[in-house]
């Protein structure tokens, strides 16, 4: 599904940002929107929390695309 997509790619920039914030105290995220309070900054944190809540429903979904023959 579309959405499942767009969520793992917002909790990769997500997890991105994590590691660089812990490695190099640098939050890509906020430098490139306007800092941590910045509007933007908020929607995309916002975002990036929506989608690991999304991807909670994917631990517990079952994937029935790998037992449908292809046609």
């Amino acid at each position: 599904m579309l959405i499942d997509k767009i969520a793992l790619i917002l909790m990769i920039i997500g997890g991105l940002n994590w590691g660089l914030i812990g490695i190099f105290k640098l939050d890509l995220v906020a430098l490139l929107c306007g800092g941590q309070t910045g509007a933007i900054s908020r929607i995309v944190y916002t975002l990036v929390g929506l989608a690991a809540a999304w991807c909670i429903s994917l631990l517990f979904r079952q994937d029935d695309t790998a037992q449908q023959p292809k046609s």
